[in-house]
């Protein structure tokens, strides 16, 4: 995966795409890619509409969830992502939801994903 493989979506607002990491592996699009079709289209739904509106205003649907991690929530499933510049989307992970909080050891995921990507973006200097 590259930057031009990484693009969900492009909106009118927003632009969506996955993390991938310098090997170009995505978590996120590998969970993604083995969810059942119906599960696929509950999240790309949500995805269009984020990019197409900029907003979600249904918290059981996308959700804030603290240190600028956000969660897409199509049932059963939790993607996490954040925003960042340029109207980006940055999708990092994907899960299977079992529990009624959000797994700390998957926000740790989505939380050390991000500082990566920033990182990258910013030519390696810490954002």
């Amino acid at each position: 995966m590259d930057e031009n493989s990484c693009r969900i979506y492009s909106g009118n607002i927003f632009t969506l795409e996955w993390y991938y990491d310098k090997k170009g592996k995505s978590v996120a699009k590998d969970f993604y890619s083995g969810e059942s079709e119906d599960l696929q289209r509950k999240f790309l739904v949500l995805v269009k509409k984020m990019g197409d509106f900029g907003k979600i205003f249904d918290i059981k649907k996308f959700r804030y969830e603290e240190d600028g991690i956000y969660a897409f929530k199509p049932q059963p499933d939790r993607y996490l992502s954040f925003f960042t510049e340029g109207r980006k989307i940055i999708v990092t992970n994907g899960f299977r939801k079992t529990t009624e909080k959000l797994p700390k050891n998957e926000k740790d995921i989505a939380l050390k994903y991000k500082q990566d990507y920033l990182e990258r973006k910013s030519g390696g200097k810490k954002p």
